[in-house]
């Protein structure tokens, strides 16, 4: 506040974001600015700043289809030069650097009881099952990998021959896999990146290439890795590096672009990269300008990746809802508002890979999204939460409160994945594997096949309510099939593995679990199912109902009943226990 008044500051300019806490935070300091008097007149105006990839005059006016915004053939948006601003003829006193103990006395001083679970980031869901596995001396197969990338505490790497840091290094250190430094180093970096089939005798650059071949986990996984942080934090923006990738294309086929394709896979990497960045950045963006749903949407970065999820209720216990395969968040449609009518506060979330959220160019996998819940609770939620998850999402949800007991109060199991191996002495936990081009033109015929009968697989698995398979549920699941990276998502299906068994799971969570099933569920012999849980799961309490494999949406008053009941008996029976002990 200070610097504004000594500087009369009428503007105060900052990146358009949408990320909700940090939009919080802006809101906060509008509202600080607006209660304050000025001396030279209004109080200054906060300004968001913007570089779109596409010129587009009126956001609201975009379709949400990619199919159809691809159609509409937006003009693409030319960077403008940098500007040099004013100097100012101003002694402004920032203060001292604060020394190290300083810095540390100041974490230590704002730390919150909620910030113990921070740790439990640290350390892979890979990682720590195969320390439980060898902890209760379970057999398995399972080696430490880097899965997607983006775990690399197991791994180090070596930045040259020597081993030693280069000089003009683009990245932090020898084992970093992000490009680090100003606008100059990431364009330098780019260029590299995108030269990488012409080979060079520049250290910095070799040290890129090899970093390259690191990070290419899947076709084209390599730019964003690379580039993913310096593009979010703003040292350049999608708009600069799709023109510098571009302007290098035409510069290598005579100032023409192939209507067949790009001359070199770096470059059809960051095109496609950036391209799918700056789509989900519109989706977000389109979800900030109104509700277009029931619920309000919010945005959360997981690894840079936008993640939609809503939230709602007063007060009452915490209760997360995990969608199925294909699904999002709006297929909580009529279960999130009756459990927060009746004193719960809900959170529901869109799995990266599905609906809205961005589909990333990774390797999906179960531990990849129970990774994602585990970070949601921790740096969203904050608390212990009643998990409750359908289908993929009820697999991922016992994943997660296997490896991590602490953040989930109990779980529910709504017509679940997975499956119960009695007497479980060997657990089968292959490492992820790199796609193939048959796995690719097999997600390719399978988009295809789900879009053309969306509606008609849906009706079996509704099969009491063949009603409810309206037409925003199917709208939604062929929507976010035309979204960039959807085939990616369904490749994984290919490469699933649901070998964990959900009884060594439930045992490691050791808390109280609900399964709730829809008997006549198309994917599942429900009675061989509930038959095995009865019999090797004692603990865990049944529930059948008369549905499919979405009993929450086909027959959500019934659900929504079970899920009240059930939160009520597990929140009051740590009251009664305390109160006996008084």
């Amino acid at each position: 506040m200070r610097s504004l008044w000594k500087v009369q500051a009428g503007l105060i300019f900052t990146e358009e974001e949408v990320e909700y806490r940090v939009c919080s935070v802006l809101d906060n300091v509008k509202s600080s600015l607006s209660s304050e008097s000025f001396s030279w007149g209004n109080p200054p105006k906060i300004v968001a700043w913007t570089a779109p990839l596409y010129d587009s005059k009126n956001l609201a006016e975009v379709s949400t289809s990619h199919d159809q915004f691809l159609k509409t053939k937006l003009p693409m948006a030319t960077p403008l030069p940098a500007t040099t601003l004013p100097a100012l003829n101003l002694e402004l006193d920032t203060g001292s650097v604060p020394t190290l103990e300083e810095l540390k006395g100041f974490l230590k001083g704002g730390r919150t009881p909620d910030d113990d679970w921070a740790p439990l980031k640290n350390t892979s869901a890979r990682s720590i099952l195969k320390k439980m596995l060898s902890q209760m001396k379970i057999k398995s197969n399972t080696t430490l990998s880097t899965g997607n990338g983006e775990n690399t505490e197991d791994i180090s790497i070596d930045s040259g021959p020597s081993g030693k840091r280069i000089m003009n290094s683009m990245f932090a250190s020898e084992n970093s896999l992000e490009v680090r430094g100003g606008t100059n180093i990431t364009l330098d970096a780019l260029a590299a990146y995108l030269r990488y089939l012409e080979g060079t005798g520049n250290a910095s650059w070799q040290e890129l290439h090899d970093k390259v071949r690191f990070t290419e986990t899947r076709e084209g996984a390599s730019f964003y890795t690379l580039f993913g942080p310096a593009i979010q934090l703003g040292v350049i923006s999608r708009r600069k590096a799709y023109n510098e990738t571009i302007q290098y294309e035409k510069d290598r086929n005579a100032g023409f672009l192939s209507p067949f394709g790009y001359s070199t896979p770096t470059v059809t990497a960051a095109v496609d990269a950036l391209s799918s960045m700056e789509w989900y950045w519109f989706l977000a963006l389109k979800s900030q300008l109104r509700v277009e749903g029931k619920y309000p949407i919010r945005i959360w970065r997981w690894k840079g990746y936008l993640v939609q999820y809503t939230f709602l209720g007063n007060e009452g216990p915490a209760v997360l809802l995990v969608h199925g395969f294909g699904a999002s968040l709006e297929h909580f449609r009529d279960n999130i508002d009756s459990i927060a009518d009746t004193g719960h506060r809900v959170w529901a979330i869109t799995l990266v890979g599905f609906g809205k959220s961005e589909k990333p160019n990774v390797n999906y996998s179960e531990l990849f999204w129970s990774e994602l819940l585990r970070d949601f609770l921790i740096d969203v939620v904050r608390e212990p939460v009643h998990l409750v998850g359908n289908s993929i999402g009820g697999y991922i949800c016992a994943i997660a409160a296997g490896l991590w007991p602490s953040l989930a109060k109990s779980l529910v199991l709504l017509n679940s994945a997975g499956s119960v191996v009695p007497n479980y002495s060997f657990v089968p936990f292959s490492e992820e594997r790199r796609t193939t081009w048959l796995s690719r033109l097999q997600a390719g015929f399978l988009l295809l096949f789900l879009r053309s009968r969306a509606e008609g697989i849906l009706k079996e698995y509704y099969p009491t309510r063949t009603e409810r398979v309206d037409k925003p549920l199917v709208h939604q699941i062929i929507r976010a099939s035309y979204d960039p990276g959807a085939a990616t998502v369904l490749e994984s299906i290919f490469n699933f593995n649901l070998s964990i068994p959900l009884n060594f799971l439930f045992d490691s969570f050791g808390g109280k679990i609900l399964v709730i099933q829809g008997m006549k569920d198309p994917l599942t012999k429900s009675e061989v199912f509930v038959t095995i849980l009865r019999e090797h799961c004692s603990k865990v309490q049944i529930r059948e109902l008369n549905a499919g494999h979405a009993p929450h949406d086909e027959v959500p008053e019934e659900v929504n009943t079970l899920l009240c009941k059930w939160i009520e008996q597990i929140e009051v029976t740590p009251a009664l226990e305390k109160t006996k002990a008084i």
